[in-house]
């Protein structure tokens, strides 16, 4: 019996997503012909997509589009691409979803903005994205993308891959059945994993005394070789919400020839007291620590902090290494050296700077972190976007559906990989600043981005909100205040809300409270004497300090981010619990 003609593959994506280079290459590789349904479209029409456009509307466009794929996948028997807009066509997913029942591969090339603008140029021959082509691109892929992943029995992550290594994951999947890597998706079957999975990736924090931030999964079998082979005990310090965690850790420590103690603490802002502080010195004292032992923090930025702190003031310094649960912790508490506790006053006037042994951002830790958690913790990820990355804003800015609405262990390999690379440019920013001025004279300044005013909101609040929350508006407040001073266009101010936004994130404050605020930032770390210091921007990448601004210009920059009824933005839940 004759087999019956069908495509070896069907090649799907957006624009510039390389459906034609690839399937070229995947093409030559299988000894087969290429066929892209726009060209047989064009061929029929007699003129150019855009003149089809112009002429006849883009429903006419999409009839020819429709015929030329049902035609294809009943004549063509070697590589096949489709156009970007085809799968949206209901016949044309009936189509394909009877091509895949026969065992057909429909691959999914994923691309992000930044990769995709240089291969389309963005030009007058992709009529969808004139105007203002990279928010048409973003809005674009957003509307398709579940439809992209619905229909796809294959899905490759091209970011960063040359064509032939992309056709070569398509080629190896196809002949084989499996995912050749990690970037390979199977969208059919279990397949969504590799059987080795990726080396944790090392960020080197520089400085007299350097240390690595270890981002990966499964990271446990790390501590010993941050610890040293000096330490002897080992004293875990967690959360009461992480009591099972931490004996865990414990235990394991345990097993691995280390005296091992842990002492459970209260949950969130309320362990950071010189109260708590002290019941932790007299564990050590009663365990006999000496200079050549270390704590190990299991939990999130709270923890953090309180850890670092008494590791910095026991015997005026052991070693701490901080395992943080939190993508807040993560991207910020762990990393750095800061440490330090609440007092009556404010927010964490009370520390030191005591650079940790090591850090293991344990990615696994994030399945059952909750949804709003996580979005708050983006609110530190954004800051580092604006100060020094703007690849992280752009990330953002492409994926921030499937970020605020974040599902743990259910969310798609592609918004892990998404998140991974969030983590790593976050951890990059902070390590290369630190390592660089690790006490705060100068640079480390640019960290603090929204903080003056968020930890303002924050002890207004009673430590009610939040921390990502705060640091939000407080982003926002210092925008407006740059804009107001003449140093930051409104496009960029703009920016700021609307990537703030799109997370859930608040963009706006109480409008009641400025005196007390303005008392809280006059207590401020940052500030000096009477001097109110604020870091802002210049342009996104560029942050620069504003020393003793006019008070009429805080005023009215604050106006800007007040409103009334006085509840914040009732997206993300501000307040904890």
């Amino acid at each position: 019996m004759t087999r019956p003609r069908r495509p070896v593959a069907v090649l799907i994506g957006p624009p510039g997503s390389g459906k034609t280079t690839v399937g070229r290459i995947l093409a030559d590789a299988f000894d087969v012909a290429f066929r892209d349904t726009d060209e047989d479209v064009e061929q029929v029409a007699g003129k150019p997509i855009t003149e089809i456009f112009v002429d006849d509307g883009e429903p006419a466009f999409r009839a020819l589009e429709r015929a030329a794929v049902a035609t294809a996948l009943r004549e063509h028997d070697g590589v096949l691409a489709l156009g970007g807009g085809a799968v949206l066509d209901e016949v044309t997913q009936t189509a394909l979803a009877q091509y895949a029942s026969t065992g057909g591969a429909i691959v999914f090339l994923d691309v992000s903005l930044s990769h995709a603008a240089p291969r389309v140029g963005f030009n007058q021959s992709r009529p969808l994205l004139l105007g203002n082509p990279r928010a048409r691109w973003a809005s674009l892929m957003e509307a398709r993308r579940p439809v992209y992943e619905r229909v796809a029995t294959l899905q490759v992550l091209t970011d960063g891959l040359e064509p032939q290594a992309v056709a070569q994951q398509i080629g190896q999947h196809r002949l084989r059945g499996q995912p050749a890597d990690r970037t390979v998706v199977d969208r059919q079957g279990a397949a969504h994993m590799t059987s080795t999975p990726p080396a944790p990736t090392r960020v080197t924090v520089r400085g007299a005394a350097p240390y690595d931030v270890v981002i990966g999964r499964n990271l446990l079998g790390e501590l010993p070789g941050l610890l040293g082979d000096k330490v002897r005990r080992v004293l875990v310090m967690h959360p009461a919400s992480l009591a099972a965690t931490g004996e865990a850790i414990r235990a394991d420590l345990g097993e691995q020839g280390y005296e091992a103690f842990a002492v459970e603490l209260p949950d969130a802002e309320e362990q950071k007291t010189a109260q708590v502080a002290a019941f932790c010195w007299g564990v050590l004292g009663q365990a006999d620590f000496t200079r050549s032992d270390a704590i190990v923090s299991v939990g999130g930025g709270a923890t953090t902090d309180l850890a670092g702190f008494v590791a910095a003031t026991w015997l005026r310094g052991i070693k701490v290494v901080h395992v943080p649960t939190t993508l807040l912790a993560m991207v910020d508490a762990a990393v750095g050296g800061k440490t330090g506790i609440n007092t009556a006053e404010g927010k964490n006037l009370v520390g030191s700077f005591h650079p940790p042994a090591g850090v293991l951002c344990d990615l696994a830790t994030l399945e059952s972190l909750d949804r709003w958690d996580l979005v708050a913790g983006l609110a530190e990820v954004v800051k580092t976007g604006f100060i020094a990355d703007p690849r992280i804003l752009e990330l953002v800015e492409e994926h921030h559906a499937a970020l605020r609405e974040w599902k743990g262990a259910d969310a798609t390999p592609q918004t892990w990989a998404v998140l991974a690379e969030l983590v790593e440019r976050s951890v990059a920013v902070k390590a290369r600043v630190v390592g660089e001025d690790l006490t705060e004279q100068g640079l480390r300044e640019i960290l603090n981005y929204g903080h003056t005013f968020g930890h303002a909101i924050e002890l207004v609040e009673r430590y009610q909100w939040r921390h990502g929350a705060a640091v939000a508006v407080g982003m926002v407040f210092v925008a407006e205040l740059a804009r107001l001073a003449g140093k930051l266009d409104d496009d960029v101010v703009a920016r700021h809300r609307a990537i703030l936004d799109s997370l859930g994130l608040p963009t706006s404050y109480r409008g009641d409270r400025w005196e007390q605020l303005l008392a809280a930032m006059r207590r401020d770390k940052k500030s000096r004497g009477d001097l109110l210091r604020f870091v802002v921007l210049d342009d996104v990448a560029k942050p620069v300090r504003l020393e003793g601004p006019d008070p009429t210009l805080l005023a009215a920059a604050y106006a800007e981010v007040s409103k009334e009824p006085a509840t914040g933005n009732p997206g993300v839940p501000v307040q904890l619990g």
